[in-house]
């Protein structure tokens, strides 16, 4: 400041003549969504030993399964008979509240039904967030967007398993 003050009183002038104070609210710069030409957004996602890639376009909440096994395309129901599995699947859209708005079709290759659903899960959530950037947020909050990168763990020679010995005999 150019003048000094001296009291309380004429600090308050000097502040309230200056120009009000820029406000902290910092605009977020969304990435543009990354869409096909068939209006769809494509993600990749894992889990174990599971890839599922997953396309999403707008829709009636349709979750459309093709399994590498066989090449059958399934509904959900049809494929995870578990409704925690369904409910695994459906958990990107109860966050983003966007329960039926989006089509999903997937392919599913290697593990097995927990592990495709945990994948079909982080593959959903990927593609949700370039369809529409500003679900990156809420997303990443509750943990959707990170590879969950837990594995089996190894067996070792000399163990039924990874850790589980034989019995033991003493004589």
């Amino acid at each position: 400041m150019a003048t000094d003050a001296k009291t309380l009183d004429s600090l308050k002038e000097l502040t309230e003549t200056a120009a009000p104070p820029a406000e902290d609210v910092v605009e977020e710069i969304l990435p543009d969504p990354q869409i096909d030409e068939h209006g769809r957004a494509y993600a990749t996602g894992k889990r174990k030993d599971s890839v599922a890639r997953v396309w999403i376009k707008p829709g009636s909440g349709k979750v459309t399964v093709k399994c590498s096994r066989n090449g059958k395309e399934k509904d959900q129901a049809e494929y995870f008979a578990r409704a925690t599995l369904r409910m695994v699947i459906n958990q990107p859209f109860l966050v983003t509240q966007r329960e039926g708005q989006y089509d999903v079709y997937c392919n599913l290759h290697g593990g097995g039904l927990s592990g495709q659903a945990g994948a079909l899960k982080h593959g959903i959530s990927k593609a949700l967030s370039l369809y529409e950037p500003a679900l990156r947020k809420p997303l990443k909050q509750v943990g959707f967007l990170t590879r969950d990168s837990r594995e089996v763990e190894r067996k070792k020679y000399g163990k039924a398993n990874a850790r589980r010995s034989y019995l033991f005999t003493k004589r």
